[in-house]
């Protein structure tokens, strides 16, 4: 008996310095270390730290922080059932908040009601849950810039052939989040259209490997006029780097070139357009989702959340409304179509400083 009490007590402490250890590799850019009770602390979950969703957690920290408030932040390396994990941690770690990027809009239901259990509340930034009510989300309108890319790609093609038509290979984010779905619905609401415009769909399920794996497969096999890129934080580098690959990369002014349209707006997207290589970006105003604890503040003071327009002279979103869906409030941020007529702005998000920015 005194044998098995041993193994047992042994596994156990390994399981707790696994854990320990695993949420230590998973916390890269920790905030706060510890919870003071004086402090109000936000349990922040995010799907991974890459280029945007640094900036994305960054601009939530600089609010709190000026606030006096502290965050404790969890990197789910893109994988759902690690960021359920995660967020039962910050639960039982009684954080008095939880911010949440989800991995999956509709596996974060379950993590949802556990802090609805323990009555905590919780919001989520950048992207939405599916089929389940939260306070509140704040994220850009990603419906908007799926028609922007797509509003460009139409004219892109009409200036080379007089009419909209031609090749288009699109690729697909993870349907399992709700700024994919969305991001597609507002391109083909629009490129649906022109019946002479052929889209070719390839899924990506936001993985750098989906996008370069695809662009080479069907860049090999097809005439393309165009590519849509839902997201060029994750795809733009290595879609460049196949094209070059295949002696297709193009400069603008070359009828040669393939029309590149996509959302994010990030770095390298931005110089691609300064350098010809990229024509459109739907830049998403990352920097300033953390306007969420505008209203967590007013949610931990008791004061009733109500639809209203914000506006904000600085910002190239302005204006946005806040609206009661049924997921709950939702702050949508309208989306910037950058061109290389606007794109040295220096109120767009990729050319603001930054310490992640990535060379392209």
């Amino acid at each position: 008996m005194m044998k098995k009490i041993v193994i047992i007590t042994a596994v156990l402490g390994i399981v707790l310095v696994a854990v320990f250890m695993h949420f230590s590799q998973q916390k890269p850019h920790i905030i706060s270390d510890s919870i003071t009770k004086d402090k109000i602390v936000i349990g922040y979950s995010a799907p991974d730290f890459c280029g945007g969703q640094q900036v994305i957690m960054q601009g939530l920290v600089t609010r709190a922080k000026a606030k006096g408030w502290e965050v404790i932040d969890t990197n789910a390396n893109y994988n759902a059932e690690v960021q359920e994990n995660q967020i039962d941690y910050l639960i039982a770690q009684g954080v008095d908040v939880i911010v949440a990027v989800p991995v999956d809009s509709k596996a974060i239901a379950s993590s949802i009601k556990k802090a609805e259990v323990a009555k905590i509340p919780f919001y989520s930034i950048d992207r939405a849950p599916i089929g389940v009510s939260i306070e509140m989300s704040v994220l850009a309108d990603n419906h908007m810039a799926g028609v922007q890319a797509g509003q460009a790609m139409v004219e892109l093609l009409t200036k080379r052939y007089g009419s909209p038509k031609g090749t288009v290979l699109e690729f697909h984010g993870d349907f399992n989040t709700n700024v994919a779905i969305l991001r597609a619905a507002g391109f083909h609401s629009v490129i649906d259209k022109y019946p002479d415009v052929k889209i070719i769909s390839r899924q990506t399920e936001w993985k750098t490997k989906g996008f370069g794996s695809h662009a080479q497969d069907v860049l090999s096999k097809e005439d393309i006029d165009g590519m849509y890129l839902p997201s060029d934080s994750v795809g733009l580098p290595v879609v460049l780097s196949v094209l070059e690959k295949q002696s297709k990369l193009y400069t603008a002014d070359n009828p040669k070139h393939i029309f590149i349209t996509s959302v994010d707006g990030n770095y390298p997207a931005i110089q691609a357009i300064r350098d010809g290589y990229v024509d459109q970006t739907s830049s998403q105003p990352l920097t300033d989702f953390g306007i969420l604890v505008e209203w967590i503040e007013k949610r931990l003071n008791g004061k009733e959340i109500k639809e209203e327009t914000i506006t904000d002279a600085k910002a190239l979103w302005s204006p946005a409304y806040v609206k009661k869906t049924d997921i709950g409030w939702q702050l949508l941020l309208p989306t910037t179509s950058v061109t290389k007529d606007n794109v040295d702005d220096k109120l767009l998000w990729a050319n603001q400083p930054q310490e992640w920015k990535e060379e392209p």
